[in-house]
Parts: structure tokens; C-alpha cells; sequence
């Protein structure tokens, strides 16, 4: 059974967040019920609470989204009706439709997209879809809140003897003010109202001269409002069908009312079901704020936040455009409680809270802001010592009251419990202090509680590193400016960096030296150590950084390359199809050389024409019969490796006659004399020059001889003298 107590959640600031989600709801009994969110009794209630915030959300990014769930709150008309004879005012069934409706829809809708949201739709299913209320209440009352006038048929009838008698209202109301009117006796505005009632505004001069009752006069008495006898007649028989039609109204609203009084459960459901849909939608809502997933819950003993947010501080930097920097923490069977030590303002209390409250978050069917490879498994218990705890009240010093919370701590702590305490054993004599804080450190890891404390004692980093399954983690410092990076690293103790700060501060340096020998040298060298071993960490993490850096540009350039070698491969397959193809052309060729050879000498068709024969069944044999398409296709391919090829060739043969030329220009031209073995630049053949006129020479190659200018010729050797 999960228990978590009230400082526990005040501790960790978990009022500030159920805030947030409140202002984010529709409705007021959604508001209210945002305040009363705890964290969850079991773990099946509490998983089907995160899927169903998890559905949500994911219902922002697809084209179903989950329809509206606001909602007048029927809270009164949920009192009246438990009241046995009681009835509804008529507004009131037009809200109970209303409610109705909406919840009828969303049903349907969750429903039909169950494949969506199967968690918000077993939520669904505790609650009856039916239309029976609608019906009632729409054949009674009118989109406007109205009763309608067929809700019963005296209604009917009453309504209409109604509309008749107004008629005959103003229709002698009009012929006495025109008979009135003509003789003079009416006041300049003619006509007014009295007690809801039409009246002449007759002169008072006049008064006893027009018959009718006397309903009021003017401030002044110069005007006496009168309603005139014939009037006066149906005005009675109005206000008589008037009454009638308020007894009937009441009649059907009783009725309507005992019609719908068994439905007040379901009601009460229509209720409960849509406020804690807006409580789920504002969950939703606030995870998108802060990006917030749904980690991994495992069995496992192991708390792994990877890049997590404090919620509240991420949301008030975001606000004034300013960074948060998330931090990584782990906890397992191996590494159960993590000792954070570090000059103040570094962050040491946030990286704390920010553990407890994500777990605290979760725990209630929160989506957290953590990288989606983060992972935890659920605690019985969460306790807490965050911050200054003097309790005025009980006149208990900081001290006594931590105190009184180590006992309350040993009570509850077992392998099912997280515990976080910030500056541990803080408020007492140092050395005496100290110890004790070493004795419950020592009893917590011994139940083998998780758990994260924050501390500036030197015995308690000791004692961190020596347990097998507790680490020393320090805020990181930059060792130049002392500024805080607010990035934890796990590992090494940190120093509190006291002196160092002080220096910074302008204390004089004096000042500090004597502060130095106060103390025990064996400490100063320790912290000093310390400092030393925290700067040489932020130098690695430099280091590995600048690593991470090159071997990610070493993978890219890797994949480019082998990008480049597949293309290469596919390439010289499609230049060794061609060549292949070329290679059947060239001894088909041959074969046809030898055989018309052989007709030229013998003269032979018949024989002609079988080898030809012969040849084309040899290869025919070879063939596979291809479709046009394949046929095609073959032909597409073929003609474009040869048009790249071609391409190829002739950038090839440019580059080696530019090559060529450079070398004849980069090289000085011998003088050719006579005697000379030269060649041209375009060929292979070498001969001798035999005689130059001016500017052609008569090469000799043996078989035959050629006049070639002297430019084109190219210097092979000396001629013999």
C-alpha cells in the first residue's frame, strides 16, 4: 500500500504543480478535483491513469481529437432531485439535457475509437449511454429554456384562450384611446404601463370624465393612469388564465422532475465522468507544457531520469527566456544512495527535488519531463527533510525537529522506500552531528532504502565512497570563475570550494590564511584535494565531450563512404554486364569474319548458310524469351551505361590530350635535325627523317615515307652520327 504524507508533498512543492493543472481545467468541480489529486493507492489504478493522460496527449497530434467535455455543473439540481417531491425550475432540465448530450457524445466517440483510446474508453464503459433524459426533457422544455406550449394539452388549450383574450385586450384598449384621445382627455404621451398592465394617461382634469379603475397617478398628479372599463373586463380573465398556466407549468414540472429522479445516479455519474475527463485533458495539457512522456515502469529495483526537469523551474524559466539545465540520475540495487556535495547555489537541492517530485508526479498519473529511454519502478513511501524545519509552534529548534524526523524516518524506511534530505545533520555541533548523520546514513543503507542527500560533511563523503553501494556525486564548479554549471556529476565528492568563494567574495586574503590555521591542515589538504580532483573532472569532461564530437564526424564521414562504395559497386556491375554483352559482339563478329573467308575461297552457299544457321541456334539457345516490357527495359538500361561511359571516355580523352599538351608545353622542343627517330603525337609508328624544307619533313618508316610538318612530330632519340 502506497503512503505518502502531506510534508512530504508540501516538501517537494507537489501544491505548486496540482496549481497549475487546476488554472488549466474547464470546469469548477474539475478545478476542485485538480487540488484533491494524491498520489495512487495501487498500481493498476495508477497505470491506467497514466495511459489515459497518455492517450490524451497523443490526441493532440492525430486528426481524431477527443471532442469537448465543458459542462454546466448540475451539482443543485443533484440536491433537489434527492429531495423526495421536490421539483426542478425549468432552466435547470434544459442543464440536465445539456450534460446529457455532451456525455452521450463523447461516449459514442470513444467508442467508435477505441483502437485510440482504449483506456479513456474503459473509462466510458462505467457509464450508461442513454437518450431517454433528452427525450424527456426536449419534448417539455425548448432550446431556449422555455416549456413548450404542447407539454400537456390544458397547456394547449390555456395558452390559446390566452393569445385570444390579448387580442380582445388591446383591441378595446385601442378603441377607448382613439373615443379618448378625440375628446381631448389624454396627455400628450397618450398611453403607458402599470403593474404590467396597459393605462390611458389622461389629464387629471379629465379623470371622473373616463370610465375605468385608477391604477396610479404622475409625481406631479398632473396624469392619473387609467385602465378602461372594457379593458378591465378581459384583463381579469387574463390574469386569471395566467394562474392557471403557472399551476399547470408547476404541474409539469413536478411530473418531469419524478420522471427523471431515477436517473439521479446516472446524473451523478454524467458528473463525475466529465469533470475527471477535465482533469485528464488538463494532465494532458500541462505534460505538453512541460514535455512531459510516460517512462518505463519496471520491477526492477532502479530510478534512471535521464535529462529530467525540475517542472516548476523549467516553466518559470521558459516564462523569462531563460536555460534549465537538465540532470541524469540513477539509482539501483548496486548504487542505492547517492551522497551530492558542493559549494551553495549549485544546484544540489534542485537535483534532489527534481528526483522526488518527478517520482511524486508519476506516482499521481502524471507525464514527466524525461528523455523517452528514462525508467522507475513505484515506492511504498517518499520521505522527505527539505529546507529550513523550525517548528515555532511545537518550540522545537531546526535540530530537535530533524531529529524527530530521523526517527520517524527509521520507523517507515525500508527496501520499498525513497528517502531525501537536504543538508543531512546540519543544525548541531559539527563533529557531534556529523557522527550521528554517519550512524543513519549507515541504518538506511543497511535496510537498503534508495535515497539522495545533500551534504558539506567531509565524513559523510567518506562514507559514501566506502559503501559498496553508495556514491559520492558533486555539483560541477568552473574552477576559474567559480561560477556554478549546474550539472551533476556521479563519481567524486565534491568540494564545498569555502575558501575559494570567500576570495571571490573580496574577503582579504590575510584574513583567509589565518581562517586556515584555525583548522585542522589534515581537512584544508582534503578539501583542497578535492578541488583539485573536481577541476581535473571538468577538464575530461571537456576532453570526452571534444571525443564525442570527432567520433560522431567519423561516423558520418564512414557512412558516406560506404554510401559511395555501394554506388561504386552497382556501377562497375552495370559496366561488366556492357562489357560482357561487347565481348559476345566481338566473337560472333569473328566467327562471321572466318566464315565469309571461307565462302570467298569456296564459293559455297549452302555451307554459307549453315555455319550462319549454326551460329544463330548456338546463341538463340542462350536466350531467355523476355516480355516488350523486360525487352525494354534491358534496352533503357544498356543505352544509359553506355551514354555514361561515353561521357566518361571523352572527359577521360580530354584530360589526357590537355595532359599531353601541358607536358609539350612544359618540355622545351628539341631542334629535329636530319638522322633524327621521331613519331607523331597522335600515333605509334617511328621512322627517320630523311630530309627537312622548311618547316615539313620526309619521314623514312621503312615500308613507305611521308611528308609531315615539323610540329607534329615528336623527338624519340638522336640520329647516329
Amino acid at each position: 500500500m502506497i503512503s505518502i504524507t502531506e510534508k512530504t508533498l508540501q516538501d517537494l512543492q507537489f501544491p505548486a504543480v496540482l496549481e497549475t493543472i487546476s488554472t488549466i481545467c474547464n470546469t469548477d468541480i474539475g478545478k476542485q478535483k485538480a487540488f484533491e489529486i494524491t498520489p495512487f493507492k495501487d498500481k493498476e489504478t495508477l497505470m491506467q491513469a497514466l495511459m489515459q493522460t497518455s492517450e490524451y496527449v497523443s490526441s493532440f497530434q492525430n486528426n481524431n481529437a477527443i471532442p469537448n467535455h465543458g459542462f454546466d455543473a448540475i451539482t443543485h439540481e443533484i440536491k433537489f432531485l434527492a429531495i423526495e417531491d421536490s421539483f426542478l425550475e425549468v432552466g435547470s432540465f434544459r442543464k440536465i439535457a445539456t450534460i446529457s448530450s455532451t456525455v452521450n457524445f463523447l461516449l459514442t466517440f470513444l467508442r467508435k475509437f477505441e483502437d485510440y483510446y482504449p483506456n479513456l474508453n474503459a473509462r466510458a464503459n462505467q457509464v450508461e449511454l442513454t437518450k431517454e433524459i433528452i427525450t424527456m426533457v426536449d419534448e417539455v422544455v425548448d432550446k431556449y429554456g422555455e416549456i413548450k406550449d404542447n407539454a400537456s394539452p390544458d397547456l394547449l388549450n390555456i395558452r390559446r384562450n390566452m393569445n385570444a383574450v390579448r387580442g380582445k385586450v388591446n383591441q378595446s384598449f385601442g378603441s377607448a384611446l382613439t373615443q379618448y384621445a378625440a375628446l381631448g382627455y389624454l396627455d400628450d404621451i397618450k398611453e403607458s404601463f402599470v403593474q404590467n398592465r396597459r393605462v390611458l394617461a389622461v389629464m387629471a382634469m379629465y379623470r371622473r370624465k373616463v370610465k375605468g379603475s385608477i391604477l396610479g397617478s404622475s409625481k406631479t398628479g398632473s396624469i392619473a393612469y387609467i385602465e378602461p372599463e372594457a379593458t378591465l373586463q378581459y384583463s381579469r380573465e387574463l390574469s386569471n388564465l395566467e394562474y392557471e398556466e403557472k399551476e399547470e407549468i408547476t404541474r409539469i414540472l413536478k411530473q418531469l422532475s419524478n420522471y427523471i429522479r431515477p436517473f439521479l445516479p446516472l446524473l451523478i455519474q454524467y458528473q463525475d465522468f466529465l469533470s475527471d475527463i477535465d482533469v485528464i485533458a488538463a494532465k494532458a495539457k500541462y505534460a505538453n507544457r512541460i514535455n512531459g512522456i510516460l517512462p518505463t515502469i519496471t520491477e526492477e529495483r532502479r530510478v534512471y531520469f535521464r535529462d529530467a526537469y525540475h517542472p516548476i523551474l523549467y516553466l518559470n524559466n521558459k516564462q523569462k527566456n531563460e536555460i534549465t539545465h537538465p540532470q541524469t540520475i540513477e539509482l539501483s540495487q548496486e548504487s542505492r544512495i547517492i551522497v551530492i556535495s558542493g559549494p551553495n547555489a549549485g544546484g544540489k537541492t534542485i537535483s534532489l527535488k527534481t528526483v522526488g517530485l518527478l517520482q511524486l508526479m508519476l506516482q499521481s498519473g502524471m507525464l514527466i519531463p524525461v528523455h523517452e529511454r528514462s525508467e522507475t519502478f513505484l515506492f511504498d513511501r517518499i520521505l522527505t527533510d527539505i529546507g529550513d524545519n523550525q517548528s515555532i509552534e511545537n518550540h522545537l529548534s531546526t535540530y530537535s525537529y530533524r531529529l524527530k524526523n530521523m526517527n520517524y524516518f527509521l520507523k517507515k524506511c525500508n527496501r520499498k522506500t525513497m528517502f531525501l534530505i537536504d543538508e543531512f545533520g546540519t543544525g548541531s555541533d559539527p563533529e557531534l552531528g556529523g557522527a550521528l548523520a554517519e550512524i543513519f546514513l549507515e541504518e538506511f543503507y543497511h535496510r537498503e532504502a534508495f535515497g539522495i542527500i545533500t551534504t558539506h560533511y567531509s565524513n559523510l563523503k567518506i562514507l559514501a565512497n566506502e559503501l559498496p553501494f553508495a556514491t559520492n556525486a558533486n555539483m560541477l564548479f568552473d574552477e576559474k570563475s567559480l561560477e556554478p554549471m549546474y550539472k551533476l556529476a556521479m563519481g567524486q565528492a565534491g568540494s564545498s570550494f569555502t575558501f575559494e568563494v570567500a576570495l571571490k567574495n573580496g574577503i582579504p586574503f590575510s584574513l583567509i590564511n589565518r581562517a586556515k590555521k584555525k583548522i585542522e591542515v589534515g581537512k584544508v589538504r582534503f578539501d583542497k584535494t578535492i578541488a583539485t580532483l573536481q577541476k581535473e573532472r571538468s577538464k575530461m569532461e571537456k576532453t570526452s565531450q571534444n571525443l564525442k564530437e570527432e567520433e560522431t564526424k567519423a561516423r558520418e564521414e564512414g557512412k558516406k563512404m560506404e554510401t559511395i562504395n555501394v554506388k561504386i559497386k552497382q556501377k562497375l556491375e552495370s559496366y561488366q554486364e556492357l562489357y560482357d554483352s561487347n565481348q559476345k559482339t566481338i566473337y560472333i563478329g569473328q566467327k562471321i569474319e572466318d566464315i565469309s573467308e571461307k565462302y570467298f575461297n569456296n564459293k559455297n552457299k549452302k555451307e554459307l548458310l549453315g555455319e550462319f544457321l549454326k551460329i544463330i541456334e548456338i546463341e538463340n539457345s542462350k536466350r531467355k524469351k523476355a516480355t516488350v516490357k523486360e525487352t525494354k527495359a534491358l534496352t533503357e538500361k544498356k543505352k544509359e551505361v553506355i551514354e555514361e561511359i561515353t561521357v566518361q571516355v571523352e572527359e577521360i580523352r580530354k584530360e589526357k590530350k590537355e595532359k599531353k599538351l601541358k607536358v609539350v608545353i612544359e618540355k622545351p622542343k628539341p631542334v629535329l635535325k636530319l638522322g633524327d627517330r621521331v613519331r607523331m603525337f597522335d600515333g605509334k609508328a617511328v621512322g627517320t627523317i630523311d630530309a627537312i624544307e622548311k618547316n615539313k619533313a620526309t619521314v623514312n618508316y621503312g615500308v613507305f615515307t611521308s611528308k609531315v610538318s615539323l610540329e607534329a612530330l615528336e623527338f624519340v632519340e638522336a640520329g647516329k652520327k
